[in-house]
C-alpha cells in the first residue's frame, strides 16, 4: 500500500526537504500550513520528483476553528498514514518579554497547536495499525539556558508529548521518533548570532527519514549534537544558572 505523509508546517525548510526525499521514492504526500503559493510550489515539485500524489490543505496550528476544518481531511483512502510534523516559532526573547501576545504565540506555535493536531490524528494510527510519526523538537528543550529558556521550555513540553505519544500508539505498531536538530540553514536561524556548525536541511531531512524507517526514539541532527548537549546536561545547577549563553 502507497505511503502517505502528512507533512503539517510544510512551508519550512527543513519540511520542504522532508518533501523531495519521500517524493523520489514515489509517497503520497499532503502539505499543510497557512501558505497556499508556497505549498502549491511545493507540490508541483514533488509530483516532478516521483511522488504518487500531491495535493495541500489549509490549516493555522494554532487556531482552533482550522484545525477542526482540517482533521476530517487529513487521511487519504488506500494509502498508509505518516505525519511529519515541522510547526515552530522561534521569535527573540527580549521581544516576548515585553510582548505577552507574541510570547502566547510562540506556546501555541511549537507547543499547544502542534499537540492538538496529534492527539486528532492519534486515533488514525490506531485504526491502521501502524505507521510513522516524525515531530521536529530541538536541542533547545534539553536544558533551560538565560538566553532561550522561553523557546525551550516549549520545545521540552513537546518532547515529553512525544514520550507519551509513542506509549499510546505502540501497541498498535505505530512509531513516534522526535528529532532535535541543533543549528540548522534556515529562516528560524538566519540573522542569529553565535551559530556554528550549521547543517542543510536536505542533510537534516535524510538523517530523519531513515530514523523514522527503523522506528527510532529520538535522533539529533547533526549526530554529534547529543554529544554537545550531554556536556550540557551534565553541567551543575550552580554552574548553569551563572552561563550567560
Amino acid at each position: 500500500m502507497t505511503e502517505h505523509w502528512l507533512i503539517l508546517g510544510a512551508s519550512s525548510s527543513i519540511a520542504r526537504a522532508f518533501a523531495r526525499e519521500v517524493s523520489r521514492r514515489g509517497a503520497a504526500l499532503t502539505l499543510v500550513g497557512r501558505e497556499a503559493a508556497d505549498l502549491d510550489a511545493t507540490a508541483a515539485d514533488a509530483q516532478l520528483r516521483g511522488a504518487a500524489s500531491a495535493r495541500v490543505l489549509p490549516c493555522d496550528a494554532a487556531d482552533a476553528a482550522s484545525r477542526a476544518a482540517f482533521l476530517p481531511q487529513a487521511a487519504l483512502a488506500g494509502t498508509v498514514l505518516n505525519v511529519f510534523l515541522a510547526i515552530g516559532s522561534m521569535p527573540d526573547q527580549d521581544a516576548m518579554d515585553n510582548d505577552p501576545e507574541l510570547l502566547i504565540g510562540m506556546i501555541d506555535a511549537n507547543y499547544s497547536g502542534p499537540v492538538a493536531l496529534l492527539q486528532g490524528l492519534a486515533g488514525s494510527f490506531e485504526a491502521q495499525r501502524g505507521g510513522r510519526v516524525v515531530i521536529v523538537g530541538s536541542v533547545a528543550g534539553d536544558r533551560g539556558r538565560r538566553k532561550n529558556y522561553l523557546y525551550g521550555s516549549a520545545k521540552a513540553g513537546l518532547a515529553r508529548y512525544a514520550e507519551g505519544l509513542r506509549a499510546r500508539l505502540h501497541p498498535a505498531g505505530a512509531t513516534v521518533t522526535l528529532v532535535k536538530p541543533g543549528f540548522v540553514d534556515t529562516a528560524m536561524t538566519w540573522g542569529v548570532p553565535g551559530m556554528f556548525l550549521v547543517a542543510t536541511p536536505e542533510s537534516c531531512a535524510r538523517t530523519m527519514l531513515r530514523a523514522a524507517d527503523r522506528g527510532a526514539a529520538t535522533v539529533y541532527v547533526p549526530f554529534f549534537w547529543r554529544y554537545i548537549m550531554l556536556i550540557i546536561q551534565h553541567i551543575p545547577a550552580q554552574v548553569m544558572k551563572k552561563l550567560k549563553f
